[in-house]
């Protein structure tokens, strides 16, 4: 009897303070020892249960800089600085040019005029001839210049635009070729056949210099 009484003795007195250890709020709001929670699923391997979460590769840094590097421009080639002295002569050339196509006109005028008379034509012949002599020099300065500014040390440094000013010099030079050929063919009064070569290499010549011209005009050169 008297060990059934110590017994109850005993367990009176541990019982409050194991319920006051199971109830106090502080010991479990603030201990350190980690709380099981059965619900809870982790998906880190065995072992590393704190591996540091990685990076994922594609973030807003690198997006930004992918959107930039698509949208840069491609940078344009240095702008070439030109000489006085090539500046001078490209104005020479451009406003040189302005009388191509007055003198284009009035040379076809007068030659057809010649081509299709048949009485006195002492003035007209002149005029002609003098007409020609124009376009003669005119090509002659354009030539040189032209040439100058395009194959010269600046010129070639200079690849802006560099594809049209090769075809407009070559169509210029054909010209060119055309107008010394027109001059040789030059015939005499009643030398029918002669007139009539004359006034095709005429026309052609005018032809291609009014095209070597318009591709420079058009194309804002």
């Amino acid at each position: 009897m008297r060990l059934l009484a110590c017994a109850v003795l005993i367990a009176a007195s541990v019982a409050p303070s194991a319920w006051a250890d199971a109830m106090d709020p502080s010991s479990q709001l603030f201990s350190t020892r980690p709380i099981h929670d059965p619900w809870r699923v982790s998906w880190a391997p065995p072992g590393d249960q704190t591996a540091p979460a990685m990076p994922h590769p594609f973030t807003s840094v690198t997006f930004a800089s992918a959107l930039l590097t698509q949208d840069a421009q491609p940078l344009h080639p240095a702008a070439v600085e030109h000489s006085s002295a090539f500046k001078t002569r490209s104005k020479i050339h451009k406003y040189a040019s302005f009388a191509t196509l007055p003198l284009f006109a009035t040379e076809v005028a007068l030659g057809q005029s010649l081509y299709t008379s048949t009485g006195t034509t002492g003035g007209k012949r002149g005029a002609h001839a003098a007409v020609g002599a124009g376009i003669t020099a005119l090509f002659g300065v354009e030539t040189v210049t032209g040439l100058w500014n395009m194959f010269g040390k600046e010129g070639r440094m200079d690849k802006e635009g560099r594809k049209l000013r090769l075809v407009h010099g070559l169509l210029m030079l054909a010209a060119d070729v055309g107008f010394v050929a027109t001059t040789a063919s030059a015939p005499g009064h009643d030398n029918a056949d002669g007139k009539a070569t004359h006034r095709n290499l005429a026309i052609a010549s005018i032809s291609v210099g009014t095209a070597g011209y318009l591709l420079m005009l058009l194309g804002n050169h």
